[in-house]
């Protein structure tokens, strides 16, 4: 019977017979994608319907088990509302309440039971991770499944050198400032007071390039005015640092710091550079690309005119005293000083992890501090700038109480939201984050628990920072495939399909460099250890997982062009304009051309499929797409038999799939051919080390071989 009475047709009604199929549980599917859940995203007092998949006739009941908001535990039957392809669609409906709601399935056949979660199925009592509701929860849609690229300003393009850090221009962490002239050499142990004369220009310069690549997102490691290259130092949150922006008043001065003062401080560079900023994201957005900027609210700099314990803002005619010298400054609450006497010294700040140069910010003692920083937020999504959104640092430090970091991140959330209702929120963060992912505070995270981790153990067996190896964990599909289904528990599917995968970053060693399994840093191992002994055929089979899995594929600069590199700071490397590696660059140009094509690849559900010594095979699909992806980690060629039909086929259907990607150890095929499915089943034989990506054809007329 269906939900509104009627009976469904005599072609798809449910009939028990003497002789039904066994029970198949691998028919059974249900996830949080749009497929599944109607709306995916709901306000409070909304209907919601959940659906689930069994194979046709094959279960006796279907029961949605219900918890959460306050209400206890109820189990609503669900109805087979239809029949597609050999399958019943069970759906059933709730309103939202104000609080989340967790569900799960129960199936019922010949007195048996089985249990559906987001681990998959499972018999007897036991429960495991429920699927997850949160009411208001909405996810910016543009940001699901789109291609990033982040980039650390200093070393990816210079395009206007008479911006650049001059030689011994200032004193930082006790050491004069260089300018590097050779933007070709390496980073060195001590790097943060080395700059290399990337800018804003440089990345306005290279937009085209960009777009080329099929690049959907910007984000931009911190711009705002600091003393390093790296800048999570902030000097001042309210401006961007004009060596990355325009310095269109200069000091003659000899004294080092005077000449930085001008620089940093005079409103005419400040305005400019502000300018250029605007400038970018608007040429960005003309090629739509979106751009997120880098907060670093959790701390601030010794620089910060809030602390200037050097001294930059002392005479500067708009600012007003910092913290650190002096008593009665406006800003002596945004920090916490220990000295009894109450005069600041260098001893007596909280700083973040001890590093003296990032004194950190006291949000709890001061509604002054959260409000600036609330506006900090709102200025840069807002006009003229209208970025689209911010990336977090250590966001889960922030304060010094966990309660209040909760809250901090709700009105944060509240305030950006009110002022660009489409701003993405993304924070880095190491650990389970599903705390911070119920619907009132961060959007998403950096994916090193559901993505970076796992696959680089999966393919190198390293660890990212290449601090230690478990060549164990290469080509073992099963652990693989376990870690990824409970890391993505953590997650609602909203949140992980815009969760930045990521394989390198400014933290960590580069995923290339990770192939060649060597242990260590650059500071011992010599910065050429780097690119020693390196694979490229795993750095593709890679690249295949990062464009096929959930989340949003984010490349770091120069990943596409062969950048190797030890963890940090030798990871922050120039690119390489004019040397690149034109066949790695063709491929990761072809891989995300295939991800943008499919929304299979951006939205749709992900399904394990199999696995075993050196292979796994997941299926990605909606409602009209179907799409198997294998990786074959193995050095010798292997049979597999792979089940396509999971992906929401007919059981026993006939026909083929088209192979749209492939790399293999001899290198990449360009051509899509044509792979038959007999009885649901593909036959494919792969090469050693390949990954490849096949669609359900549809039309014969589209193969090119």
């Amino acid at each position: 019977m269906l939900k509104d009475g009627r009976k469904m047709p005599e072609n798809t009604r449910r009939v028990k017979y003497r002789m039904r199929p066994l029970f198949c549980g691998r028919a059974v599917f249900a996830d949080e994608s749009e497929y599944y859940r109607i709306p995916q995203e709901a306000e409070p007092g909304d209907p919601v319907k959940v659906r689930i998949r069994t194979l046709a006739d094959n279960v006796d009941e279907v029961w949605l088990r219900l918890s959460g908001n306050g209400d206890r535990i109820k189990y609503v039957e669900m109805e087979a509302i239809y029949r597609k392809d050999g399958y019943d669609f069970y759906e059933a409906s709730f309103m939202a309440g104000r609080e989340p709601t967790e569900y799960d399935f129960e199936l019922r056949r010949d007195g048996k039971i089985w249990r559906y979660s987001r681990m998959g199925l499972t018999a007897g009592d036991e429960w495991y991770y429920p699927f997850h509701f949160a009411p208001g929860y909405h996810v910016p849609e543009w940001a699901q499944g789109a291609v990033m690229y982040q980039i650390f300003t200093d070393r990816f393009c210079n395009g206007d050198p008479s911006n650049d850090v001059e030689d011994g221009e200032y004193i930082y962490l006790g050491r004069k400032v260089r300018k590097v002239d050779d933007w070709n050499s390496f980073p060195k142990s001590l790097d943060v007071h080395r700059f290399y004369g990337g800018d804003l220009q440089g990345i306005i310069d290279k937009l085209d390039y960009l777009q080329d690549l099929g690049i959907e997102v910007l984000y931009l490691n911190p711009i705002f005015v600091s003393p390093s290259n790296h800048k999570y130092d902030t000097q001042d949150y309210a401006h961007v640092d004009p060596h990355f922006g325009k310095i269109v008043h200069d000091s003659d001065s000899r004294n080092p710091l005077e000449k930085y003062r001008v620089r940093t401080t005079d409103p005419e560079n400040l305005a400019a550079s502000d300018a250029l900023l605007q400038k970018l994201i608007e040429e960005a957005h003309k090629r739509e690309i979106r751009v997120l900027l880098d907060g670093v609210f959790n701390h601030c700099g010794s620089f910060n005119k809030w602390y200037d314990q050097e001294g930059i803002y002392k005479d500067v005619e708009w600012a007003r005293p910092g913290a650190y010298h002096n008593w009665d400054s406006p800003y002596r609450s945004y920090f916490r000083f220990s000295n009894p006497l109450g005069w600041p010294d260098n001893d007596s700040c909280d700083f973040w992890w001890g590093n003296s140069t990032l004194p950190k910010l006291a949000h709890e003692d001061s509604p002054q501090l959260r409000e600036e920083i609330m506006e900090i937020a709102e200025k840069w999504v807002s006009a003229p700038y209208h970025a689209d959104g911010w990336r977090l640092d250590v966001a889960a430090d922030l304060g010094y109480d966990k309660d209040f970091n909760h809250r901090f991140w709700q009105f944060f959330r509240s305030r950006v939201r009110k002022a660009n209702p489409e701003a993405l929120i993304l924070a880095e963060h190491y650990g389970d984050a599903s705390s911070y992912l119920l619907g009132g505070e961060w959007d998403t995270v950096m994916n090193y628990d559901a993505f970076m981790d796992p696959v680089s153990y999966f393919l190198t067996g390293m660890e990212k920072h290449s601090d230690a190896s478990s060549p164990e964990l290469i080509g073992d599909g099963y652990t693989f495939f376990e870690t990824m289904k409970l890391r993505m528990c953590q997650f609602g599917t909203s949140s992980l399909l815009c969760a930045m995968n990521q394989l390198s970053n400014h933290d960590h060693s580069r995923f290339l460099t990770r192939t060649n399994r060597k242990v260590g840093r650059a500071s011992f191992l010599g910065s050429n250890a780097a690119g020693e002994g390196i694979s490229f055929p795993v750095m593709r089979m890679a690249i295949v997982l990062q464009m096929t899995w959930s989340g949003a594929p984010t490349l770091y600069y120069g990943d596409e062009a062969g950048v190797t590199g030890f963890t940090d700071p030798d990871s922050r490397r120039t690119y390489p304009w004019g040397n690149e590696n034109r066949e790695l660059l063709a491929f990761y140009k072809k891989a995300i051309s295939v991800h943008r094509k499919y929304k299979a690849l951006r939205k749709g559900s992900l399904k394990l499929i199999c696995c075993s010594d050196d292979f796994i095979c997941f299926g990605r699909f909606t409602d009209k797409e179907r799409i198997i992806c294998t990786v074959h980690t193995g050095l010798t060629e292997q049979d597999q038999t792979i089940p396509v039909w999971e992906t929401g086929l007919l059981r026993n259907i006939n026909g083929s799939m088209k192979r749209v990607l492939q790399t293999a150890a001899d290198g990449t095929d360009d051509f899509m051919i044509r792979v038959p499915v007999t009885g649901g089943m593909m036959q494919v034989r792969c090469e050693a080390q390949e990954a490849a990506v096949y669609v359900w054809n549809t039309d014969p007329a589209d193969f090119t071989k």
